[in-house]
């Protein structure tokens, strides 16, 4: 059975180190593999961590697994790989997000209180569950949500491993201001954690 209970968050892991990326499969490196072999090898490459990403700025894990299928779906599709791949499909997620969150909130606002607490009410939590579910994870999120978009987006895909050409090319920034502004939101990140931490 699939595990679905919330993945640990670690502020060290956002506020400061990285994580390894993935190497690349040897069929998106060659140039003359067939399209289909290449978005499998990038598949292979990339799936997981961008969906930590989207699992980490969303703070919903099915909802992460989707929208990134979803965009290697629309990759497929495409039929050719873009200049920037991995810069591509961050952007084609968070526009499937940024979508989906939208027909959540459009959904909600259709919905009686009572249907909605029937039909989106979550079942109780066992313990286990809430201990994951603890104080240092709340208080990383309440960090986070508190931070400007972009430095939300910085800090998460650095700390998956992705390189600044990526972040800069995802968010469409200089690749030269990549470093100064992920080092402003580690600071900013910094301090809302400790405030999260002092308020409780």
């Amino acid at each position: 059975m699939e595990d679905r209970r919330p993945a640990r968050t670690n502020p060290k892991a956002i506020a400061g180190s990285r994580t390894d990326p993935r190497a690349e499969g040897s069929a998106l490196r060659e140039p003359n593999a067939p399209f289909r072999a290449r978005v499998e090898s990038l598949f292979g490459a990339h799936f997981e961590r961008l969906r930590r990403y989207m699992a980490r700025l969303s703070g919903e894990p099915d909802l992460a697994s989707d929208v990134v299928q979803e965009a290697f779906v629309k990759l497929y599709q495409r039929g050719s790989l873009p200049d920037e791949p991995e810069a591509w499909l961050i952007s084609v997620a968070m526009n499937l997000f940024r979508n989906e969150r939208g027909k959540q909130g459009r959904r909600l606002r259709l919905l009686t209180p009572e249907r909605g607490e029937r039909t989106l009410g979550d079942p109780p939590s066992s313990p286990e569950e809430a201990a994951i579910r603890g104080d240092s994870r709340r208080d990383v999120r309440a960090a986070l949500d508190r931070l400007p978009e972009r430095d939300r987006h910085i800090l998460l895909l650095h700390g998956e491993g992705y390189r600044y050409r990526e972040i800069a090319a995802a968010l469409r920034l200089n690749e030269a201001s990549v470093g100064t502004l992920l080092a402003r939101a580690r600071r900013a990140f910094r301090e809302a954690y400790e405030e999260s931490t002092d308020a409780r």
